[in-house]
């Protein structure tokens, strides 16, 4: 069940009540029978990362919406393989020390 935060308008007495989604809101002020009103407050549940989008999860082939990367972007995946790996060397190992 969630909690709910309240604050009366007279007093300024600030309380959290824990109720079902069917109960009705409180009115009145249990200190001063005053008003009540309800405090929202900033979401408790961040999403971050991929995944929580439709067009996250789905491959370039099946979509029908254009690609959302700009084509800056793009030219910039199609860099050289030796720019962004280190070059493999082509020389011969040297030759073993030989034993005397």
């Amino acid at each position: 069940m969630p909690t709910y935060q309240y604050a009366c308008n007279d007093c300024g007495e600030q309380l959290e009540v824990v109720q079902k989604f069917s109960d009705d809101t409180l009115t009145v002020c249990p200190s001063c029978e005053g008003n009540l009103r309800k405090v929202f407050s900033a979401v408790g549940i961040v999403f971050k990362g991929s995944g929580f989008y439709r067009t996250d999860n789905r491959a370039s082939s099946t979509s029908s919406a254009p690609s959302s990367k700009p084509a800056e972007t793009k030219s910039t995946d199609s860099k050289p393989a030796e720019s962004s790996k280190p070059a493999a060397s082509t020389s011969t190992p040297a030759p073993a020390a030989a034993a005397n």
